[in-house]
């Protein structure tokens, strides 16, 4: 079998027992009969958030997707996607930047010589390598075909505890996926984008039909009812800090560029950064891919 391989150790794709499926795509009216996999799933109790947009993606859909994920670093949260080109790889990427868990579904077999979209075979096996994982119903040698995606799509929103949209036209392949979300009874959510963009009318009439609109990472664990900055504020309570501090950590609603911070605090320069370097030492907040999180 043709595998990926992750320094020279061959991982093994494995067809799952059904036992073994995740609850949520059991729970769908046509649930897969067969699943293969090659990576792991995620630890128990994480939440699966399956995030879908365009193709062809504008600077405000990328940005919004990075910055939703970066702000869920830390939290037991798997990021579904499709593999594909645009958004998909924005939401794979993002997501193993931060270290969390990410789970991709072609619309192909899962051999390295058919998965598609061949362009991607190296961030598949990132994905694979970080602890992730690659899954599909098709068989590991079957070639993508124009209905496999529609196909593939029931799985992404049947896994799912809530469905992401970050951008979508009024007639394209990602709002298949949300349409069966809700018919699935998922929660939908939605970033709601410009009335001039082509790109945000289906993301913006999804809104008016009854999706959450999203425009943070506080949203988006809300509608997952995972507790968000109240637990970090109730962990530090007893961490002594400093006026100036407790500030900087009001600032930090989501992760942001050193410069940025130093610009909102109004201090010289030396002062923030000795707080922000303070703040590190206390375990509060964590600097990394160029953007200061709060921990």
């Amino acid at each position: 079998m043709n595998d990926i391989n992750n320094n020279n150790r061959a991982l093994k794709i494995r067809q799952l027992d059904r036992r073994f499926f995740p609850v949520n795509l059991l729970e769908i009216p046509q649930p897969p009969k067969t699943l293969f996999m090659l990576g792991q799933f995620p630890t128990k109790n994480t939440k699966f958030l399956t995030v879908v947009g365009s193709r062809k993606f504008s600077n405000y859909g990328k940005e919004a997707c990075e910055r939703i994920i970066e702000g869920l670093r830390g939290y037991n949260i798997s990021i579904v996607s499709g593999l594909a080109l645009g958004m998909d790889s924005i939401a794979h990427k993002t997501a193993l930047s931060v270290g969390l868990h990410t789970i991709a579904i072609p619309g192909s077999g899962l051999q390295a010589n058919v998965l598609y979209p061949s362009t991607n075979r190296y961030l598949a096996e990132k994905i694979v390598a970080s602890g992730g994982a690659l899954l599909s119903e098709f068989e590991p040698d079957f070639c993508a075909t124009k209905w496999s995606f529609p196909q593939r799509n029931r799985i992404m929103a049947g896994i799912s505890d809530a469905v992401l949209i970050i951008e979508a036209a009024q007639k394209s392949g990602t709002l298949i996926t949300a349409r069966m979300a809700v018919d699935y009874n998922k929660t939908v959510l939605a970033v709601p984008g410009s009335i001039f963009s082509d790109n945000s009318k289906g993301t913006n009439q999804l809104i008016t039909q009854g999706a959450t609109p999203i425009s943070t990472s506080d949203d988006v664990l809300l509608a997952l009812g995972i507790p968000a900055r109240e637990a970090r504020e109730k962990d530090t309570q007893n961490i002594e800090c400093s006026p100036e501090e407790v500030k900087i950590l009001a600032i930090l609603t989501e992760p942001m560029p050193r410069d940025l911070i130093i610009a909102e605090m109004r201090l010289p320069t030396e002062t923030t950064n000795s707080l922000l370097s303070l703040l590190e030492i206390k375990g509060l907040i964590k600097e990394q891919v160029g953007k200061i999180y709060p921990v």
